[in-house]
Formats: structure tokens, C-alpha cells, sequence
């Protein structure tokens, strides 16, 4: 008897792979665009508003000027935005007002990254370093005008050095509790101080924020892809951090976004000086996601020489007709450093919490979303699976706080995690 994705067809079973790995159709909230993945990254522009990174109207009316699933008018009119925010910017602090500058900055940075955010289809394309390099410069300027020390960090590992930010509530060298953050599949270091860091700093957190292999600069610049065992690049930044004096070593916590919500806790499980993790949301099996639509026998079909053949036939159809397969495809083959689907599909297996989530010891919280169609069920399937003290939180479509992460209602979820972490740490 034939296998079932031979009786029915390479192509079912891509439609299936995708439906898993993309969260599709079926994103709560509708946001300009009818396309989900255009929809969902207005949204998660619009979203950095609470942080101080982006004005509403102005990503509105951007988002308004471009056609559905067209790529390349999406790069044009954000990074048009983007390049007038920064002349702004300019403007203001040519007649000294530095404060307007810097929130000018702020949004230039968010609207950089938006711009260059479906062109890794092609890695090559020289827009990338382009945009995402005015993104980072950006903030950076924009770093220069805080009221609150953002340094400059680059932090050992192994034989080269990773990229960060160290914020800190004030100049006075206290010590204090100290939330280390780094993204996921697709974020970059400066999205993390509008999303998470203004508000941490705010509630007396120094910040470490920082990126590995398969990120940001990382990826951009040293070529680095993701590696599942991530207390490789968790355990340099703890030891960078805790040279610092402003650090409070026994108030030391991780906080992984997204895919993050696995590399956290997989580092978390091996590095004993994090005191308290925090996975948003969690992410048990990324592969198991990945493929958990797809037939049974998947994993049999991409080990054969035929099955990745018309796997990736199939996959690259697809691509050239849908905006979110086209982008996880593309970006998870750049970001993994393979150079198929089929190869990205496998390279996802050593990803999984299964023989090491029992081994995490400090307190955790696990985040999950009430329409998170990204990666339904994984947050539950890694609570379930933790030895450690544990809670559960579960963001609800009545706060607005249901999309993947809480994108666009950072307010209510940092106020909640915040409020754990200050129990957690007695404050």
C-alpha cells in the first residue's frame, strides 16, 4: 500500500504542513489587510504605540497605501515611512528639541524593521542590511536621548560576540533585579525595548536585552543560524551580566517571545544562576508543531530521496501563491541556514523540550494566548511537562490580549507578568 502522502498528493500535504506551521487564515484580529500575514504585522507595527514605538495613525494610513499580498510596496511604503520619520527626527534636534527627536527615532526603528520584514525569501537581497542597519541605527540615536542609561553591549561567545542592550532604571549603580529578553523566529534586539523594556524599567527591572544565532545581527551580519542548545548563548550573557554591578544575582530572569518561548526554557534547564523563566508562550515540541497537521508519516517521507523531492515541489508552489507560506518557508530556510523546505522541515527535530523540561528548577511562567494559532496547545504540553514551581497564564480574547504574544495589547500583558515577577522575586 502506498503511503498516504503518495495516495494523496504532495500537495495536500503541504497545505496541511502550512495550516500547522503559519497560523494561517484564523488570526483574530483583522488589521487593513484581509491577507493574515499582512494583517498581523500591521498589527504588530501598531502595537510598539504603548512603548513609545509607533504612532497609529501614521501606520494606518501606511498600511492603507499598500495592495494585499503585494511584498514589495509593503518594503516600499514602510521604509518611505521610516526615512521621513528619521528626517523628523533630524529637524527637531537641529533646533534642539531632543525629546521629540528621540520618539521620532523610536518609530523610524519600528518602521525600518517592518519594511524589511518579507524580504528574506531572498537573503541575498541587499535591502536587508540596509533597512534593518537604519532600524539599529535608529534606536541607537534614539538610545542617546533616553532618560535612562540604554548601553551598548556586545557580549562574549565562543569566538566572536553577540549584540545586546543594557538598560538600566537610573545612573546611581544600585543594585537591582535584573529581566533578560531575547526574541524568537523572527525578532530583532531594538523591538524588544518598546515591547518589554519600557515597562520593565518603569517597574524598577534593569534589562539585559540580547540576541543569538539566527537573529538579528547575528543572523544579518555573522551568518549564524539557530542552534536548538541555546544555554550555549544564554550562559555568556549571564556571565556578562553578572560582572555588572547594577545586577542583583539572585534576582536574575529569562524571558524567551515566540519561538523564544522554547530557547528560554531549554537554556533555563541547563543554567542554574536564572531564578525565574519566562516562556511567552510556551513551546514544548517546535517540530511536532511544525508538522502537526501534516499526514503521519511525514517524517518517513522527508528521509526519503523522493519524499524531500516533491516536498519541497510542492512547498515552493505554494509559496509563489501565498504571502505566509512564501515568508515561514523563507525565512525559517535563512534563519536555520538550510536550503530547502525539506531540510528546514527536518532541521526543526532537535527542537523539544520532551527529555529536558524536568530538569528546569526556578520558577516559571508560561504564557499562552486564547487565539494563538501559531502554536496551539504547546504552552499547556510544556506546563504539563515542568517539575519546577509553575504558573499558568492565559491572555483572553476579552482583555484583547489573545493574538500570538499579546501583539498589540503589551500593556495588560506586561502588567500581568510584571505582577508575577514581582511576586516571584518578593517585591
Amino acid at each position: 500500500m502506498k503511503a498516504p502522502w503518495i495516495r494523496h498528493g504532495i500537495r495536500g500535504c503541504v497545505i496541511a504542513l502550512f495550516c500547522a506551521c503559519s497560523a494561517g487564515s484564523v488570526w483574530a484580529v483583522k488589521c487593513v489587510f484581509t491577507d493574515p500575514q499582512f494583517s498581523f504585522q500591521t498589527l504588530r507595527a501598531v502595537s510598539a504605540a504603548s512603548g513609545g514605538g509607533a504612532d497609529v495613525a501614521e501606520c494606518l494610513r501606511t498600511a492603507a497605501r499598500i495592495p494585499e499580498r503585494d511584498m514589495e510596496a509593503w518594503y516600499r511604503e514602510w521604509y518611505a515611512l521610516g526615512k521621513r520619520l528619521e528626517g523628523v527626527a533630524d529637524e527637531f534636534l537641529a533646533a534642539g528639541h531632543s525629546v521629540p527627536a528621540r520618539g521620532a527615532l523610536l518609530r523610524a526603528c519600528n518602521y525600518y524593521r517592518s519594511a524589511e520584514f518579507f524580504l528574506h525569501l531572498n537573503p541575498a537581497d541587499p535591502r536587508i542590511l540596509d533597512s534593518w542597519g537604519k532600524s539599529r541605527a535608529c534606536f541607537q540615536r534614539a538610545a542617546a536621548l533616553m532618560d535612562r542609561p540604554v548601553i551598548t553591549v556586545a557580549i562574549p561567545y565562543e569566538d566572536t560576540k553577540i549584540p545586546g542592550y543594557l538598560c538600566l532604571v537610573d545612573d546611581s549603580g544600585a543594585k537591582r533585579p535584573l529581566l533578560m529578553v531575547h526574541s524568537g523566529f523572527d525578532g530583532t534586539v531594538e523591538e524588544l525595548y518598546a515591547q518589554i523594556a519600557v515597562f520593565a524599567l518603569e517597574r524598577g527591572y534593569n534589562c539585559l536585552l540580547f540576541e543569538g544565532p539566527g537573529q538579528g545581527a547575528v543572523i544579518r551580519e555573522q551568518k549564524l543560524p539557530f542552534r536548538p542548545d541555546w544555554e550555549k548563548v544564554v550562559t555568556p550573557a549571564v556571565d556578562f551580566a553578572l560582572e555588572r554591578p547594577e545586577v542583583d544575582a539572585e534576582r536574575v530572569a529569562l524571558m524567551g517571545i515566540s519561538f523564544g518561548g522554547y530557547l528560554a526554557p531549554r537554556a533555563a534547564a541547563f543554567e542554574p544562576r536564572i531564578k525565574a523563566l519566562i516562556a511567552n508562550g510556551g513551546v514544548y515540541d517546535f517540530h511536532e508543531n511544525f508538522i502537526r497537521q501534516a499526514p503521519p508519516d511525514v517524517d518517513e517521507m522527508l528521509d526519503t530521496e523522493e519524499g524531500a523531492k516533491e516536498f519541497d515541489e510542492g512547498v515552493y508552489a505554494a509559496m509563489s501563491n501565498n504571502v505566509t507560506i512564501a515568508w515561514v518557508f523563507g525565512n525559517g530556510m535563512w534563519t536555520f541556514g538550510v536550503k530547502t523546505p525539506s531540510e528546514l522541515t527536518k532541521a526543526t527535530r532537535p527542537y523539544t523540550m520532551k527529555e529536558v523540561a524536568g530538569q528546569i528548577r526556578c520558577p516559571t511562567l508560561i504564557i499562552d494566548s486564547e487565539n494563538d494559532k501559531d502554536m496551539p496547545g504547546q504552552a499547556r504540553q510544556l506546563y504539563a511537562a515542568l517539575e519546577c514551581p509553575k504558573t499558568f497564564l492565559m491572555f483572553t480574547e476579552e482583555e484583547a490580549a489573545d493574538e500570538h504574544c499579546q501583539i498589540g495589547a503589551a500593556t495588560i500583558s506586561m502588567a500581568r507578568i510584571l505582577n508575577w515577577l514581582d511576586q516571584t522575586f518578593g517585591r
